[in-house]
């Protein structure tokens, strides 16, 4: 390492120490006042919204600030919103960002997280599971039976993320679940929580965070079966154009740009 960065990363070392500390209280004092919040709040409306205001809370404190990017591209009715996954804190981001009446999909090894599991049943988030095919396909009739009761849900189709910048491959069910219901997939980008929050293990940095609403998709006039896998290529392509990032299933090589952006987002959902 240069002596010069040596040097000024020991410097700075007090300053990060710090923060970690600082982001540590802030996100235990915030977390435990939404929960006592969440248990005693009887409607799942309001219990949303506490959630949203501590999320912006916690964000705030820890110099994070968030920019939303054309939210009034959201419709004011029922609707599926898919984002790329990035970081443990695109949850927080998109809590934050989007109005109360939307429900997470979530996997369903979070739902034995402690306290994190409580969290999110407290805000009618719907588990999945992502091993076991025949529990997943109830889960996924689960899902659908609440998009055709009208209810709003936010999907991380990628399912996961890794620790290397780009997109990987969707999973169908946002897609479906928007299909069968009749409503739109509105695609969004989350920016900088990668960066603040990298995967791995490593510790936060402060800096801004960026929410990209990007315009909706309708299902076209097709059957289900076939609707689903065309709003999951459109989707994808949105996103992948915008994100900026690599496509990190479109070849063995990602560095070697692929062609266009649908194209390469068709050839990689398919895998």
């Amino acid at each position: 390492m240069n002596p010069l960065a040596t040097v000024r990363a020991l410097a700075l070392a007090p300053a990060r120490l710090a923060y970690v500390l600082w982001s540590a209280l802030a996100f235990l004092g915030v977390g435990l006042s939404a929960l006592l919040l969440l248990a005693v709040l009887p409607d799942l409306t309001r219990r949303r919204a506490a959630a949203r205001a501590a999320a912006r809370t916690f964000l705030r404190l820890v110099g994070m600030p968030l920019t939303v990017r054309f939210p009034e591209r959201i419709p004011p009715g029922q609707c599926v919103v898919v984002c790329n996954h990035a970081s443990y804190l695109d949850g927080i981001v998109l809590t934050a960002a989007l109005p109360p009446r939307f429900g997470f999909v979530i996997k369903r090894e979070m739902a034995t997280v402690p306290l994190a599991g409580v969290v999110l049943r407290r805000l009618g988030s719907e588990f999945v599971e992502r091993f076991n095919r025949q529990r997943g396909a109830a889960d996924a009739r689960r899902v659908l039976r609440n998009a055709s009761n009208g209810h709003s849900l936010v999907f991380f189709p990628e399912g996961t993320f890794t620790r290397t910048p780009g997109l990987l491959k969707f999973h169908t069910g946002a897609f479906a679940t928007a299909a069968r219901a009749g409503c739109p997939v509105v695609p969004a980008v989350v920016r900088g929580t990668r960066r603040a929050l990298p995967p791995g293990g490593a510790l936060p940095l402060p800096g801004p965070l960026e929410l990209q609403i990007l315009v909706p998709l309708a299902p076209a006039p097709a059957a289900p079966d076939n609707a689903a896998p065309q709003l999951r290529d459109r989707a994808r392509a949105a996103i992948l154009t915008a994100l900026g990032e690599a496509d990190l299933t479109c070849c063995a090589d990602t560095a070697r740009p692929p062609d266009t952006a649908r194209e390469r987002s068709a050839r990689a959902s398919r895998l």
